[in-house]
């Protein structure tokens, strides 16, 4: 049996698993792929470990609906820090281990907030910026993001010579005075999910370069899961004291057998 907790974060969903005790084999891709599957599983866009670190307070492992071990997911880093605040692991602030390194976090008015790691570069091409804010990201914007099909024109980019092979998360961004509304295909999850937190991330950073300092450092961002900020300094080419906000709430609790 294995107890596990649906958590969502702007509608993007997880399964959450108390792995200390090391039960679940990171490889078992079969399994995994079947938790997440929304027909003869529990259904979620990711499936996340909870586990012991030895210098910090958990340590953090990501699994896309496919089965397999994937970069940093922002949203899912939120939802874990819920999570060990239920677990009673830890109560206001915290530090865990994540595949792209250490993250700070910090419960506030009900909220998460992440630090996400620092950008050092960012690409700007005739109508796209690439950037990896912990996963690799294409921000596209366009007029009307309700106009887009996410996930033909998502996968297209996706799928296209450059990025086949390691794939990339693809953005489409409205921009709509100082606030962006964002809507995202998913790599490994290969569809449009309601929220990404890493994808909110880069199209508030690229929302950023393209308009300077008259949008500030705060950018609020719609999804069609809910509500998010991005907050973040300018360094150089890059930004750092990233931080990604909003809500993490746990939906139920059950037993797989």
């Amino acid at each position: 049996m294995i107890e596990f907790t649906k958590y969502q974060g702007t509608g993007n969903d997880f399964i959450m698993i108390d792995d200390r005790a090391q039960v679940i084999q990171r490889t078992d891709t079969e399994l995994i792929q079947r938790l997440c599957d929304r027909k003869f599983g529990i259904g979620a866009d990711g499936l996340i470990l909870l586990r012991n670190h030895s210098e910090v307070d958990f340590e953090m492992l990501y699994f896309n609906a496919d089965g397999r071990e994937s970069s940093m997911c922002g949203n899912g880093g939120r939802c874990i820090v819920a999570f060990a605040v239920s677990l009673g692991i830890i109560e206001k602030e915290t530090t865990f281990m994540a595949i792209d390194g250490l993250h700070e976090a910090r419960i506030v008015a009900a909220q998460v907030e992440l630090k996400m790691g620092d950008v050092e570069k960012v690409e700007q091409g005739d109508d796209f910026y690439c950037m990896n804010t912990g996963s690799p990201h294409y921000i596209k914007f366009v007029e009307k993001v309700g106009d887009v099909d996410v996930y033909s024109a998502g996968k297209a980019i996706r799928y296209n010579n450059r990025f086949e092979a390691e794939g990339i998360n693809v953005n489409f961004v409205e921009a709509i005075d100082s606030r962006i509304t964002v809507a995202t295909y998913e790599r490994g999850v290969e569809d449009e999910t309601l929220s990404c937190g890493t994808g909110v991330t880069a199209a508030a950073l690229a929302f950023y370069l393209q308009n300077g300092y008259s949008v500030g450092f705060a950018i609020p961002v719609k999804t069609k899961g809910g509500n998010l900020e991005v907050r973040f300094q300018p360094a150089g080419k890059g930004f750092t004291d990233i931080w990604l906000c909003g809500p993490a709430e746990a939906v139920f609790t059950g037993l797989w057998r």
